[in-house]
């Protein structure tokens, strides 16, 4: 029998690359999302029911409806800077919003769950690279709501027989290699786009957050995972559960950082135009430095990324968006 995967937020950037990998995996798809910060265009790997986790009784209907055999959760807001100045909106969204969900999977019986977590949940790290068993204390309301619910996954474990697969994410970045979906926000704060947008003509300049960070050239340094990797690492997540494994938690990284600086350099040699940038002040909630582990997720889940170096996420990420701006 194929299995039925219900993905929260399918229709968001991470989300909708999963889609794509769970359908080439052969699995049914069906999308919930509120479309808020979503796009219809991308939710083209299944049913799109429109709706939001914090409708309680719609998000119930609609796993009733579905019966899926597993849950994708994506859903959630994911701005640092924004869950600093409005950290209420991010609490009722990313927590209430996955209680839930997780009271609607345990009302209907549903036992199996895959939830994007986050590498903010480390906060400033005390060692790197960053092992799963690294401290958990998040610096911003972001990786705090995520924080809270991994422990709310291990609660609804013991109570009910949940297994979940929490994934800690590091920086996702890149766009399909096929050029069929992309990184869109509205609006745009990740740092490959924006660098890109930098590199075109007649775009505004890029602005650097800091640049008096304790690393090399004063730059953040990040774990850039290509987000196709990342679909792969859900698609094993899964799998992991459907075979009986036991509830687990797993970076998704590079072990390898790359500076804001770097990118940059990076974004004009694939363009072969000059990024347009100056220096801020530090954003509130940014660590300087977020490097990834991921042996557990090699050892355990057999996972391991294929298109993460810097220059191919950039190479994907600059195809995508310059074919986006000529749809536009």
């Amino acid at each position: 029998m194929t299995p039925m995967i219900f993905v929260t937020g399918g229709a968001g950037y991470v989300g909708a690359h999963c889609c794509k990998a769970f359908a080439a995996a052969g699995w049914n798809v069906v999308v919930y999302d509120s479309l808020y910060r979503g796009w219809r265009d991308f939710a083209k790997w299944g049913r799109l029911i429109e709706g939001d986790l914090r409708d309680a009784d719609a998000l119930s209907a609609a796993l009733a409806e579905v019966r899926p055999d597993a849950v994708a959760h994506f859903a959630a807001l994911a701005y640092v800077g924004e869950s600093v100045g409005d950290p209420g909106t991010y609490y009722d969204v990313n927590t209430c919003g996955t209680l839930n969900l997780l009271q609607a999977m345990a009302k209907q019986g549903l036992d199996k769950i895959v939830f994007s977590s986050t590498c903010a949940t480390y906060g400033s790290p005390e060692r790197l690279p960053i092992t799963e068993d690294t401290r958990q204390a998040p610096i911003n309301p972001y990786g705090a709501s995520k924080l809270f619910v991994e422990r709310m996954l291990g609660d609804f474990g013991l109570a009910h027989g949940l297994r979940s697969v929490a994934l800690r994410y590091f920086n996702a970045a890149g766009a399909d290699p096929d050029g069929e979906i992309g990184e869109r926000h509205a609006p745009e704060t990740h740092l490959i786009p924006l660098a890109i947008a930098a590199a075109r003509p007649g775009t505004s300049a890029l602005t650097v957050f800091g640049d008096d960070f304790d690393t090399p050239d004063g730059t953040c340094i990040r774990d850039y995972i290509h987000v196709a990797d990342l679909a792969d690492a859900h698609v094993l997540a899964l799998r992991h559960l459907f075979a009986g494994g036991a509830s687990d938690v797993f970076n998704l990284g590079t072990e390898t950082g790359t500076s804001v600086n770097g990118v940059i350099e990076a974004v004009e040699k694939v363009s072969g135009a000059s990024v347009r940038h100056s220096y801020g002040p530090r954003r509130e909630g940014d660590p300087a430095v977020l490097v990834a582990s991921a042996a557990k997720a090699r050892d355990i889940l057999g996972w391991q990324p294929q298109r993460s170096d810097i220059a191919t996420v950039i190479e994907h990420a600059w195809r995508w968006h310059q074919a986006e701006s000529d749809r536009a």
